[in-house]
Protein backbone atom coordinates (compact mmCIF):
# COMPACT_ATOMS: atom_id res chain seq x y z
CA UNK A 1 0.00 0.00 0.00
CA UNK A 2 1.26 3.74 -0.65
CA UNK A 3 3.09 5.28 1.88
CA UNK A 4 1.46 7.81 3.84
CA UNK A 5 1.62 11.76 3.51
CA UNK A 6 0.46 14.21 5.93
CA UNK A 7 -1.12 16.56 3.19
CA UNK A 8 1.81 19.00 3.53
CA UNK A 9 3.43 20.44 0.43
CA UNK A 10 5.61 23.50 -0.87
CA UNK A 11 5.25 25.81 -3.62
CA UNK A 12 7.62 27.61 -5.84
CA UNK A 13 7.49 29.87 -8.93
CA UNK A 14 9.78 29.10 -11.90
CA UNK A 15 10.60 29.35 -15.63
CA UNK A 16 11.62 27.07 -18.02
CA UNK A 17 12.66 28.01 -21.74
CA UNK A 18 11.02 26.38 -24.76
CA UNK A 19 12.00 27.85 -27.85
CA UNK A 20 13.93 30.56 -26.29
CA UNK A 21 11.28 32.18 -24.85
CA UNK A 22 10.27 32.02 -20.46
CA UNK A 23 7.40 29.86 -19.85
CA UNK A 24 6.43 30.65 -15.96
CA UNK A 25 5.93 27.30 -14.21
CA UNK A 26 4.30 26.60 -10.65
CA UNK A 27 6.36 23.38 -8.48
CA UNK A 28 4.69 21.79 -5.64
CA UNK A 29 6.48 19.39 -3.93
CA UNK A 30 4.96 17.07 -1.51
CA UNK A 31 6.01 17.07 2.14
CA UNK A 32 7.12 14.00 4.08
CA UNK A 33 8.83 12.13 0.82
CA UNK A 34 11.73 10.73 1.66
CA UNK A 35 12.82 8.89 -1.91
CA UNK A 36 12.51 10.76 -5.12
CA UNK A 37 8.24 11.54 -5.95
CA UNK A 38 6.46 11.32 -9.54
CA UNK A 39 5.80 14.61 -10.76
CA UNK A 40 2.40 15.60 -13.03
CA UNK A 41 2.74 18.15 -15.46
CA UNK A 42 -0.29 20.14 -16.43
CA UNK A 43 -1.42 22.62 -18.38
CA UNK A 44 -4.91 24.73 -19.88
CA UNK A 45 -7.17 24.65 -22.34
CA UNK A 46 -7.78 26.15 -25.83
CA UNK A 47 -6.82 29.69 -25.11
CA UNK A 48 -6.70 29.57 -21.08
CA UNK A 49 -4.68 29.98 -18.41
CA UNK A 50 -2.90 28.15 -15.11
CA UNK A 51 -4.52 29.97 -12.60
CA UNK A 52 -7.84 29.19 -14.39
CA UNK A 53 -8.60 26.13 -11.41
CA UNK A 54 -5.68 24.08 -12.21
CA UNK A 55 -4.04 24.81 -8.82
CA UNK A 56 -7.20 23.19 -7.40
CA UNK A 57 -6.19 20.05 -8.63
CA UNK A 58 -2.56 20.49 -8.13
CA UNK A 59 -3.15 21.08 -4.90
CA UNK A 60 -4.47 17.93 -4.42
CA UNK A 61 -2.20 16.11 -6.27
CA UNK A 62 0.43 17.55 -4.01
CA UNK A 63 -1.35 16.05 -0.61
CA UNK A 64 -1.70 12.86 -2.01
CA UNK A 65 1.91 12.63 -2.73
CA UNK A 66 2.90 14.02 -5.97
CA UNK A 67 4.79 16.54 -6.94
CA UNK A 68 3.40 19.10 -9.96
CA UNK A 69 4.50 21.25 -12.36
CA UNK A 70 1.64 23.46 -13.64
CA UNK A 71 2.63 26.11 -16.68
CA UNK A 72 1.50 28.81 -19.53
CA UNK A 73 1.96 27.99 -22.87
CA UNK A 74 4.33 30.72 -24.44
CA UNK A 75 1.98 34.05 -25.27
CA UNK A 76 -0.09 32.95 -22.85
CA UNK A 77 -1.18 33.49 -18.93
CA UNK A 78 2.24 34.24 -17.15
CA UNK A 79 4.81 32.83 -19.63
CA UNK A 80 6.42 35.47 -22.02
CA UNK A 81 5.94 35.55 -25.73
CA UNK A 82 4.97 37.80 -28.30
CA UNK A 83 2.31 38.54 -29.90
CA UNK A 84 0.23 37.67 -27.08
CA UNK A 85 -2.59 35.22 -27.39
CA UNK A 86 -1.13 33.33 -30.69
CA UNK A 87 -2.60 30.22 -29.90
CA UNK A 88 -0.36 27.90 -32.16
CA UNK A 89 -0.30 23.57 -31.80
CA UNK A 90 2.87 22.47 -32.91
CA UNK A 91 4.46 25.68 -30.44
CA UNK A 92 2.02 24.01 -27.50
CA UNK A 93 3.74 20.77 -28.34
CA UNK A 94 6.89 22.33 -28.09
CA UNK A 95 6.29 23.98 -24.66
CA UNK A 96 4.32 20.40 -23.59
CA UNK A 97 7.95 18.80 -24.55
CA UNK A 98 10.29 21.38 -22.50
CA UNK A 99 7.82 21.42 -20.06
CA UNK A 100 8.11 17.84 -19.07
CA UNK A 101 12.14 17.94 -20.00
CA UNK A 102 12.00 20.22 -16.61
CA UNK A 103 10.20 18.46 -14.41
CA UNK A 104 12.89 15.27 -14.94
CA UNK A 105 15.30 17.97 -14.01
CA UNK A 106 13.89 18.72 -10.89
CA UNK A 107 15.50 18.11 -7.75
CA UNK A 108 13.80 15.23 -5.48
CA UNK A 109 11.77 14.02 -9.19
CA UNK A 110 11.38 10.50 -10.61
CA UNK A 111 12.27 11.35 -13.73
CA UNK A 112 10.75 7.93 -14.84
CA UNK A 113 7.57 8.31 -13.33
CA UNK A 114 6.50 11.72 -15.17
CA UNK A 115 2.54 11.82 -15.97
CA UNK A 116 1.39 14.16 -18.77
CA UNK A 117 -2.33 15.90 -17.76
CA UNK A 118 -4.09 17.78 -20.08
CA UNK A 119 -7.99 18.97 -19.74
CA UNK A 120 -9.89 20.19 -23.37
CA UNK A 121 -7.20 21.27 -25.85
CA UNK A 122 -4.57 20.09 -23.47
CA UNK A 123 -6.14 16.64 -23.45
CA UNK A 124 -5.94 16.33 -26.84
CA UNK A 125 -2.03 17.24 -26.51
CA UNK A 126 -1.22 14.58 -23.65
CA UNK A 127 -2.55 11.78 -26.24
CA UNK A 128 -0.72 13.21 -29.36
CA UNK A 129 2.75 13.40 -27.24
CA UNK A 130 1.96 10.14 -25.85
CA UNK A 131 1.17 8.59 -29.07
CA UNK A 132 4.27 10.24 -31.32
CA UNK A 133 6.66 8.18 -28.77
CA UNK A 134 7.33 10.58 -24.86
CA UNK A 135 8.13 8.51 -22.92
CA UNK A 136 5.44 9.11 -20.20
CA UNK A 137 3.92 7.18 -17.02
CA UNK A 138 0.90 7.74 -17.67
CA UNK A 139 -1.52 10.48 -19.11
CA UNK A 140 -5.14 12.14 -17.63
CA UNK A 141 -7.08 13.58 -20.47
CA UNK A 142 -9.68 15.47 -18.83
CA UNK A 143 -13.14 16.29 -21.59
CA UNK A 144 -9.78 16.17 -24.70
CA UNK A 145 -10.09 17.51 -27.96
CA UNK A 146 -9.48 14.75 -30.13
CA UNK A 147 -11.62 15.48 -33.36
CA UNK A 148 -10.96 18.37 -35.40
CA UNK A 149 -13.86 17.71 -37.91
CA UNK A 150 -16.40 16.98 -35.13
CA UNK A 151 -14.89 20.18 -33.50
CA UNK A 152 -16.50 21.85 -36.31
CA UNK A 153 -19.43 20.12 -36.83
CA UNK A 154 -20.24 20.40 -32.87
CA UNK A 155 -19.53 24.39 -33.45
CA UNK A 156 -21.95 24.25 -36.69
CA UNK A 157 -21.56 25.59 -40.13
CA UNK A 158 -22.45 29.48 -38.77
CA UNK A 159 -20.27 29.72 -35.78
CA UNK A 160 -17.24 28.07 -37.92
CA UNK A 161 -18.16 30.80 -40.51
CA UNK A 162 -18.32 33.63 -38.24
CA UNK A 163 -14.89 32.94 -37.09
CA UNK A 164 -13.01 31.87 -40.34
CA UNK A 165 -13.25 35.77 -42.00
CA UNK A 166 -11.32 37.15 -39.18
CA UNK A 167 -8.81 34.01 -39.17
CA UNK A 168 -8.23 34.61 -42.93
CA UNK A 169 -7.75 38.43 -42.23
CA UNK A 170 -5.38 37.29 -39.45
CA UNK A 171 -3.33 35.04 -41.13
CA UNK A 172 -2.83 37.12 -44.06
CA UNK A 173 -1.75 39.76 -41.62
CA UNK A 174 0.65 37.44 -40.07
CA UNK A 175 1.96 36.92 -43.20
CA UNK A 176 3.10 40.69 -43.82
CA UNK A 177 3.71 41.14 -40.34
CA UNK A 178 0.93 42.78 -38.90
CA UNK A 179 -0.57 42.81 -35.37
CA UNK A 180 -2.93 39.53 -34.87
CA UNK A 181 -6.54 40.07 -35.16
CA UNK A 182 -8.46 38.80 -32.15
CA UNK A 183 -11.19 36.42 -31.53
CA UNK A 184 -12.82 36.38 -28.33
CA UNK A 185 -12.05 32.11 -26.71
CA UNK A 186 -15.87 31.95 -25.33
CA UNK A 187 -19.14 33.69 -26.62
CA UNK A 188 -22.42 33.93 -26.20
CA UNK A 189 -24.48 31.59 -29.04
CA UNK A 190 -25.07 33.44 -32.30
CA UNK A 191 -21.10 36.06 -31.39
CA UNK A 192 -18.07 35.51 -33.01
CA UNK A 193 -15.81 33.25 -30.78
CA UNK A 194 -14.37 30.02 -30.80
CA UNK A 195 -16.61 28.48 -28.07
CA UNK A 196 -20.15 29.47 -28.62
CA UNK A 197 -21.80 26.49 -26.81
CA UNK A 198 -24.90 27.59 -24.42
CA UNK A 199 -22.67 26.32 -21.46
CA UNK A 200 -19.54 27.67 -22.69
CA UNK A 201 -20.05 31.59 -21.58
CA UNK A 202 -21.60 30.66 -18.09
CA UNK A 203 -19.02 28.08 -17.63
CA UNK A 204 -16.52 30.21 -18.29
CA UNK A 205 -17.94 33.10 -15.78
CA UNK A 206 -18.16 30.25 -13.38
CA UNK A 207 -14.58 29.33 -13.71
CA UNK A 208 -13.22 32.74 -13.17
CA UNK A 209 -15.40 32.97 -9.92
CA UNK A 210 -14.72 29.75 -8.33
CA UNK A 211 -10.52 30.69 -9.07
CA UNK A 212 -11.06 33.90 -7.60
CA UNK A 213 -10.59 36.02 -10.63
CA UNK A 214 -11.53 39.36 -11.66
CA UNK A 215 -13.14 39.35 -15.22
CA UNK A 216 -10.31 40.74 -16.70
CA UNK A 217 -7.64 38.77 -14.94
CA UNK A 218 -6.33 38.23 -18.45
CA UNK A 219 -7.58 38.60 -22.36
CA UNK A 220 -10.27 35.83 -22.77
CA UNK A 221 -9.39 35.82 -26.29
CA UNK A 222 -7.15 34.13 -28.80
CA UNK A 223 -5.31 35.14 -32.30
CA UNK A 224 -8.06 34.35 -34.94
CA UNK A 225 -5.98 32.26 -37.29
CA UNK A 226 -6.32 29.52 -35.23
CA UNK A 227 -10.10 29.28 -36.70
CA UNK A 228 -8.40 28.06 -39.94
CA UNK A 229 -6.22 25.19 -37.81
CA UNK A 230 -8.88 23.69 -35.81
CA UNK A 231 -10.24 21.49 -37.75
CA UNK A 232 -7.01 19.82 -39.09
CA UNK A 233 -5.82 18.58 -35.56
CA UNK A 234 -7.19 15.35 -34.40
CA UNK A 235 -5.31 13.70 -31.51
CA UNK A 236 -7.67 10.58 -32.26
CA UNK A 237 -4.44 10.03 -35.18
CA UNK A 238 -2.12 9.34 -32.32
CA UNK A 239 -4.34 7.22 -29.93
CA UNK A 240 -3.58 3.82 -30.65
CA UNK A 241 -0.12 4.18 -30.47
CA UNK A 242 -0.55 5.79 -27.08
CA UNK A 243 1.07 2.86 -24.76
CA UNK A 244 1.34 3.77 -21.35
CA UNK A 245 -1.87 4.05 -18.97
CA UNK A 246 -4.14 6.75 -20.07
CA UNK A 247 -7.72 7.96 -18.06
CA UNK A 248 -10.16 9.43 -20.34
CA UNK A 249 -12.90 11.47 -18.37
CA UNK A 250 -15.60 12.45 -20.66
CA UNK A 251 -19.01 14.27 -19.66
CA UNK A 252 -22.27 12.92 -21.50
CA UNK A 253 -23.69 16.57 -22.46
CA UNK A 254 -19.98 17.48 -23.84
CA UNK A 255 -21.55 19.99 -26.77
CA UNK A 256 -17.67 20.63 -27.26
CA UNK A 257 -16.01 17.58 -27.56
CA UNK A 258 -18.96 15.03 -28.46
CA UNK A 259 -18.63 11.80 -25.95
CA UNK A 260 -18.94 9.31 -28.55
CA UNK A 261 -15.98 10.70 -30.50
CA UNK A 262 -13.82 10.59 -27.50
CA UNK A 263 -15.03 6.89 -26.72
CA UNK A 264 -13.37 5.81 -29.32
CA UNK A 265 -10.86 7.52 -29.49
CA UNK A 266 -10.11 6.24 -25.97
CA UNK A 267 -11.36 2.47 -27.31
CA UNK A 268 -8.09 2.36 -29.33
CA UNK A 269 -5.61 3.05 -26.55
CA UNK A 270 -4.45 -0.49 -25.09
CA UNK A 271 -4.73 0.56 -21.43
CA UNK A 272 -7.29 2.80 -21.28
CA UNK A 273 -9.28 3.27 -18.12
CA UNK A 274 -12.56 5.33 -19.44
CA UNK A 275 -14.91 7.54 -16.95
CA UNK A 276 -17.77 9.28 -18.04
CA UNK A 277 -20.19 11.79 -16.16
CA UNK A 278 -23.51 13.73 -16.11
CA UNK A 279 -22.68 17.32 -16.95
CA UNK A 280 -20.97 19.83 -19.85
CA UNK A 281 -17.30 20.71 -21.06
CA UNK A 282 -17.24 22.75 -17.94
CA UNK A 283 -18.59 21.18 -15.20
CA UNK A 284 -15.22 18.85 -14.25
CA UNK A 285 -13.59 22.25 -13.42
CA UNK A 286 -16.01 23.12 -10.56
CA UNK A 287 -18.21 21.24 -7.61
CA UNK A 288 -20.49 19.38 -7.48
CA UNK A 289 -18.60 17.08 -9.95
CA UNK A 290 -15.13 18.26 -9.51
CA UNK A 291 -14.66 16.38 -6.06
CA UNK A 292 -15.93 12.58 -7.98
CA UNK A 293 -13.45 13.72 -11.11
CA UNK A 294 -10.33 14.69 -9.48
CA UNK A 295 -10.91 11.34 -6.86
CA UNK A 296 -10.65 9.08 -9.77
CA UNK A 297 -7.59 11.29 -11.01
CA UNK A 298 -5.60 10.07 -8.04
CA UNK A 299 -7.14 6.43 -7.78
CA UNK A 300 -5.95 6.51 -11.41
CA UNK A 301 -2.08 7.76 -10.71
CA UNK A 302 -2.12 5.52 -7.39
CA UNK A 303 -2.77 1.99 -9.34
CA UNK A 304 -0.68 3.11 -11.98
CA UNK A 305 2.35 5.34 -10.86
CA UNK A 306 2.30 5.02 -7.00
CA UNK A 307 4.01 7.65 -4.60
CA UNK A 308 5.82 5.06 -3.36
CA UNK A 309 9.43 3.10 -4.92
CA UNK A 310 8.99 0.86 -7.95
CA UNK A 311 8.98 -2.88 -6.33
CA UNK A 312 7.81 -1.48 -2.77
CA UNK A 313 4.17 -3.10 -1.18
Amino acid sequence: MAEPFDGTYTTSEEWFDSGGTRCAARVYRPGAADEPAPVVVMAHGFGAVRALRLYAYAERFAAAGYAVVVFDYRNFGESEGEPRQVLDVAMQHEDWRAALRHARSLDGIDPTRVVAWGTSFAGGHVITLAGQGEPLAAVIAQVPHVSGPAAVRSAGLRAALRVGVPGIRDAIGARLGREPVYVDSVGLPGHTAMMTSPDAYPGMHTLLIESGLKEDAYPHTVAARIALRIGLYSPRRWAAKVECPALVQIVAQDAITPQRVAERAAGKMRNSTVRIYDGGHFDPYVEPLFATVIADQIEFLHHHVPTWAKGRA
